[in-house]
Order: structure tokens, then sequence, then C-alpha cells
């Protein structure tokens, strides 16, 4: 059972931790749960939390997910947690938090003013190329999330809507467009949020992925037997429609037509498609350039982001971030 964590952050105090996070802290928060770190680690990529594979002694290596403090309450993330144990007990094979009997069973807890999980390690690797029949297996999977996502629909999580993820971001973005640009990027950005604010029907959200990009997708390489695809990281997860994680996984990739009548041929198998959602892609793929760059804008004080992002103060970031939200607005 995934019992409520009942401490509440300190904000100013979990943010020093964070961003003053040693390996040290990490060890501590493993030992916490009853389990002995050897203190080997590598630190894994993730711009948003703090990630760390941590060896063990006389158990497998884990994953130590510390949360990125004021972004997630403890709300939303245990509605992550309830939602990967949901696609679990139907077959689909995710990596879901572990609990522990020292915790009371919980799979969330606080440690030096963070919230921390643990997870298993999976065992997969991101796929290189993809043919026929490994988007029809993908489909299946996609499809068997959603079923479990339609099931209910998240409480405490964010909706896929343009008051939320559109304008906020703009917004915060009037002071970093580059002038140049400025009245052209938010005309074409203006464009897309009211064309989405115009065909979004929010009664047809359910639970997605919502960050559903190829990087988020695994397979496995078994000596025998079939190879399996699964997703990972449902830290975005939202209440939203379908294609959002349809055009996610052509994000980045070129998409041709022969690619997505495979996914959606496997998808199909166990769930209907709605058709219309599929000029969904265009316009939401403008709403995540415009969400994403207002991400960047409000993490700036991280000491990590003008390094990750150098080029985002420059005006030819902004020139080609006005080209591409103006082509989709102009396809509308």
């Amino acid at each position: 059972m995934l019992l409520w964590v009942k401490a509440t952050l300190n904000f100013d105090k979990s943010t020093r931790a964070f961003y003053d996070l040693t390996p040290h802290q990490v060890m501590d928060a493993v030992d916490e749960t009853g389990l002995t770190p050897t203190g080997e680690y590598i630190q894994l990529n993730s711009y948003e939390n703090r990630v760390f594979e941590v060896k063990l002694e006389n158990h497998p290596p884990v994953i130590v997910k510390l949360y990125r403090p004021g972004r997630w309450s403890r709300e939303t993330i245990l509605e992550e947690h309830f939602f990967l144990q949901e696609l679990k007990e139907a077959q689909m094979p995710v990596i879901a938090p572990m609990e522990f009997k020292k915790l009371k069973d919980q799979t969330l807890f606080v440690h030096n003013h963070m919230y921390v999980t643990l997870f298993p390690k999976g065992l997969g690797r991101m796929p290189q190329e993809l043919f026929k029949d490994d988007y029809i297996k993908i489909g299946r999977r996609l499809a068997l999330l959603h079923n479990v996502g339609q099931q209910k629909v998240a409480k405490y999580r964010p909706s896929l809507k343009v008051d939320e993820f559109g304008y906020p971001a703009l917004d915060v973005l009037v002071s970093w467009v580059a002038p140049e640009v400025r009245t052209r990027y938010f005309a074409a950005a203006e464009t897309i949020l009211e064309h989405l604010d115009d065909v979004l029907i929010e009664e047809n959200f359910i639970r997605i992925h919502g960050d559903c990009h190829r990087g988020n997708l695994l397979q496995t390489d078994p000596k025998e037997g079939e190879k399996t695809f699964f997703f990972v990281d449902f830290d975005d997860f939202v209440n939203g429609p379908v294609a959002q994680d349809f055009w996610m996984l052509f994000s980045g990739h070129s998409e041709s037509q022969q690619e997505l009548e495979w996914l959606l041929s496997g998808y199909e198998e166990l769930r209907h498609f709605p058709d219309e959602q599929l000029e969904l892609f265009q316009p939401l793929r403008g709403l995540r350039i415009i969400h994403y760059a207002g991400w960047i804008a409000r993490r700036w004080q991280d000491p990590s982001f003008p390094k990750l992002f150098p080029q985002f103060e420059d005006y030819s970031y902004w020139a080609e971030e006005t080209e591409i939200l103006e082509k989709i607005a102009w396809n509308l």
C-alpha cells in the first residue's frame, strides 16, 4: 500500500539543500530506507531533479531521485507513484517506486528537507533505429498506458491547457525574448494558444505520459525471445489529449506517414485513436516550445541552467524559436 508522507517542506531550506547536495547526503538518504550503500554512485542526467544510481551491499543497484523543491507537492508526486503502480498491476512493464517497511511502506519520504524516492534500476537502452514491428509494439504499449490512464483523472496533476502551460510561460518570457523578434514571437505564440484554446476538449483528457519522447522509451535486448519496449520518467505526467504522447515520440525525428500508420495500427489493436486529434500534433508542438522556454527562464537561478543553456540569452536562439512558431501558426 502506498502511504502519504506527512512532512511539509520548508522551501528555503530545501532549495539550499538541493543546490548544495553532496554524494554523502545521497548515501544518508539511502541509509534511511534500511539499505546499505557501498559508496559507489553515478549521477544520471536530469535537468529538473537530482538522480543517482547507487550501488548497494547485498542488493541490486537502486536509482535515487531527489525532487526539485517547489515544483511538485507531495500529492502530485504520489499521484505519479499511484499511476505507476496501476500500470504495473495492469501488466505493463514500468519501473514503479520502491516501498520500505522501515518507512512504513512509503514510496516518498523527506530527507534533509527534500522529497526522495528510490526506484529499482531498469535494464534497457534507448532504441537507435525502429522498424515496422517496433512501431506496432510501441503502439500497443501506448494503448495500454492510455487504457489505464482513462480509468480516472489525476486530481492534483496539471492539465495540458493553454492557461496552465501556455500563457503563464508567455508572462515569464516577456523580458527574455530578444527585442528584435519579440513582436513576431508573441504574435505567433498567441495564435497557437488561441487555436488550442478553441480545439482542445477537456472532457476528452485522460492521464497521459506527457513527456513521451524517444529518450523516455527504452528497449530490452534479451538473449532469447523478443525485445520489449517500456516507458520511463513519468515525472511530467498530466491530464491531456492522447495526441500529446504521439507527436512527442517523433520529436527530434523525421516523422513519416508510414511510421505513424504503423504506430496507430498497434495502438488500435487495443484502443481507438480519435482521428481528429491528428490535427493537434503541430499546435501541441508549439505549446511545448513555449512552455519549454518558460521552464528554462524560471530555472535560470539554478546555477546549472546558464551552463546548460548558454544560448538562451542570444538573439539567434530566439530568432530560430520565432521561425518555428511562425511556421506552426501559419499552417493552422
